[in-house]
């Protein structure tokens, strides 16, 4: 049986799992479509989500959204081990995959649709399927693959052309491509607009044959987690606002800064952050 809070529309729809992260201080929510949909509250837009995780999963740390969950045993739960040679990510459960069927029909044509796998979730073919006046793409979980115990390792996006030639914009990490910089050139030959984020060094957006970059502001970072996924919810958002790519990625790349201050869904922003942002732009 689907959970079904609620039917009615809203104006940004991000479908993939939420995740249940293990930390030293214990298991918390996390996954794009977390810090994905409480920024883009955040910026006030009214929210949906697809997804699938478990029963008693801590979902009160999203403080309550319109939301379709397909059941699933487990939640998708990942475990990231720092080591001297960088981070070492273990995915311990896998969520129910989310299909077309399981997006109510009322939000289906939603005005800005973000789909945001983490553990190829999703089917490529919902990139076609979906009416959006913006669709917006982060694909991390299709570019990732786990062996037996679990251990994530970064792998080649099958289809990604496919997906590409629908999407209204795409963002990634450098770490999502292994730092394969030719292969985001290629792929940004065949997507309207992709955005990739490099951690402290900023962002890089490619658009109609051109690349900018942009700095972050200077901050002293405490956790790193979820920024990424802050920029694309403050970058689709901004770009369908102002359908100005350059001023979106400044403004969410400066948003995504604010958020590194904090712990974990801590870092969402804050009102304050927004307008200084929105301000930093329009000077």
């Amino acid at each position: 049986m689907l959970e079904l809070v609620s039917l009615q529309p809203v104006d940004y729809l991000v479908v993939g799992h939420v995740a249940e992260d293990v930390t030293p201080s214990g298991v918390q929510l996390g996954g794009t479509v977390s810090y994905a949909a409480l920024t883009a509250r955040a910026l006030g837009l009214r929210v949906g989500i697809v997804t699938s995780c478990r029963e008693g999963a801590p979902l009160q740390a999203l403080g309550g959204f319109p939301m379709v969950n397909v059941p699933a045993e487990h939640s998708t739960t990942f475990e990231n081990i720092k080591t001297e040679s960088g981070r070492r990510q273990i995915l311990h459960h896998q969520a129910a995959p989310i299909l077309l069927d399981h997006i109510p029909q009322v939000w289906r044509n939603t005005p800005i649709i973000h789909l945001a796998p983490i553990a190829r979730e999703l089917e490529s073919s919902l990139a076609e399927r979906l009416s959006a006046s913006l669709l917006g793409i982060t694909p991390q979980g299709w570019m990732r693959t786990w062996d037996k115990n679990g251990q994530v390792a970064a792998c080649a996006w099958k289809n990604s052309e496919q997906v590409l030639g629908h999407a209204g914009a795409v963002v990634f990490s450098v770490e999502d491509v292994n730092r394969d910089l030719e292969l985001v050139e290629e792929m940004a030959h065949h997507t309207r607009l992709l955005c990739l984020t490099e951690g402290a060094a900023g962002s890089v957006l490619h658009w109609n044959g051109d690349r900018r970059r942009f700095r972050p502001l200077a901050v002293d970072e405490l956790d790193g987690t979820g920024a990424g996924d802050i920029f694309a919810a403050a970058f689709f958002t901004r770009l369908y606002s102002t359908r100005d790519p350059w001023e979106a990625a400044r403004f969410a790349t400066n948003l995504a800064a604010h958020s590194v201050t904090r712990v974990g869904l801590k870092g969402i922003p804050t009102l304050q952050e927004i307008e200084e942002c929105l301000m930093e732009v329009l000077l």
